[in-house]
């Protein structure tokens, strides 16, 4: 999208108090992903420079998932100002426009983040991001003059009769020119009731140099912030409500969309249906015309076309479920090919394993893969037959065409086209249910009392 050089800071050493949580706040996941992830992926689609992250010390969990981006480090959480400061060394030759984000606000749409960096290349000096809301409650206000300048943001607390009265909300996203951002930097002060270093104050600075402030306008919901669980949840059902227009206009019938929970990266195929109730996590890849059932949880599986899951089917990653298979209800599948036109419709635990194609798995089939120590694979041919109930203890190999009587447990490998039993063999005591019965009666009858 962009040919413009900007370099991106993305703020993230707040603590998030308010999240009662041992996770840094932007840790915490929105539609299965770290919310400060959201932010960098989005970056990627306009190509910045550099991304530096700032953080705070101790916050190692944040700079795991980092790699490679520049981290810097906040020594002291004294504000907004202060933490853009700690960028100096790796920017302070960087004279283009800067994008100042925050790990905590995740939604910001690619094309306000160009907007934003392409008003700084044309000219302006500071440009801070604003939005209009129904509600501005204590959100800064953003005073402008007639040709739509910025002159200065007022906080709610500070502002007058009239000032309350302005709809244009204070995002606190910005981008700076590299060619004056340090020097405006080094003239913030602190003298307020925190003791902070206010990046908003920066406005007030430039305008006092006759420096050119102004005003991008965005959607409010993409510029929320996200400062406890409350918050979040809003979020996740604001990204929820996207993903499932995003889908059904790419043609995918959600039966109840609200109800239907996607991953930030489900990918769906056409004519897909999905039932109410139906949950996916990371890495789902689903094929065309793909029909999910009811209370089905599907995570890090692929399903191809034609194939019909569920109702209550749970799929776990590395599972590959061929064109036209069928996964049915109360059954698990774990790290698992399942081939073309194969079905395992009740009740079964299918882990670790290869199963070809046309193959049929009877209710109750338990791949045993699990010694204690270690998982094993069991390999199921083409064109077979598991009876119900049966056991496979893994490692083991059912041969193409065979059959697995049901009830057997298996533990060595069948040939091709062998029949397999393995179970005890039936006794029958013909009358004993009839004398066990009298002989409960007699032991249940009071006896008299002998004289």
């Amino acid at each position: 999208m962009s040919n413009i050089s900007f370099a991106t800071i993305i703020l993230a050493a707040g603590l998030g108090k308010r999240m009662k949580s041992n996770h840094s706040k932007v840790m915490h996941k929105i539609a299965g992903q770290p919310m400060i992830l959201h932010l960098l992926n989005t970056l990627e689609s306009i190509s910045p420079e550099s991304v530096t992250i700032v953080v705070g010390e101790d916050m190692d969990e944040v700079t795991n998932i980092l790699t490679p981006y520049h981290v810097c480090i906040q020594p002291d959480r004294l504000g907004t100002g202060d933490a853009v400061k700690a960028t100096y060394e790796l920017l302070k030759d960087f004279i283009g426009p800067v994008l100042i984000l925050f790990g905590d606000t995740p939604m910001v749409k690619s094309e306000t983040m160009f907007a934003s960096v392409k008003a700084c290349s044309k000219g302006a000096d500071v440009v801070v991001v604003g939005f209009q809301s129904d509600n501005p409650k204590d959100y800064g206000r953003l005073v402008t003059d007639n040709k739509g300048n910025l002159i200065k943001i007022v906080e709610s607390v500070e502002a007058s009769d009239e000032q309350l009265e302005i709809s244009l909300c204070n995002s606190g996203l910005m981008v700076i020119s590299g060619r004056h951002m340090f020097d405006l930097l080094m003239n913030l002060n602190s003298q307020n009731k925190k003791g902070e270093y206010y990046l908003t104050d920066i406005v007030s600075i430039a305008r006092n140099r006759g420096l050119k402030t102004v005003v991008v306008e965005a959607e409010e919901v993409e510029l929320m912030g996200i400062n406890s669980r409350d918050e979040l949840s809003i979020a996740e059902a604001n990204l929820q409500k996207k993903l499932r227009k995003n889908a059904m206009e790419n043609g995918v019938t959600l039966v109840d969309p609200t109800s239907v929970w996607l991953s930030y990266d489900t990918v769906l195929g056409r004519d897909v249906i999905i039932h109410p109730n139906v949950v996916f996590g990371k890495g789902v890849t689903i094929g065309n015309g793909v029909e999910i059932k009811s209370f089905s949880h599907i995570e890090g599986t692929t399903i191809d076309t034609g194939a019909i899951i569920g109702p209550f089917a749970r799929l776990r990653p590395g599972s590959e479920i061929g064109c036209d298979a069928k996964v049915g209800n109360f059954v698990e599948i774990k790290n698992t090919v399942l081939g073309p036109r194969s079905k395992t419709n009740h009740l079964s635990y299918i882990g670790d394993a290869n199963v070809g194609s046309d193959t049929n798995i009877g209710a109750g089939t338990i791949t045993c893969n699990y010694d204690g120590f270690n998982k094993h694979q069991s390999i199921i041919g083409n064109n077979t037959f598991i009876g119900s109930n049966t056991a496979l203890i893994a490692p083991i190999n059912i041969g193409d065409g065979a059959v697995v009587a049901a009830g057997s447990t298996i533990s060595r490998d069948v040939m091709a086209g062998s029949l397999a039993l393995g179970r005890a063999e039936q006794e029958e005591k013909k009358g004993w249910a009839i004398s066990n019965k009298n002989k409960q009666k007699q032991l249940s009858t009071p006896q008299k009392p002998k004289r």
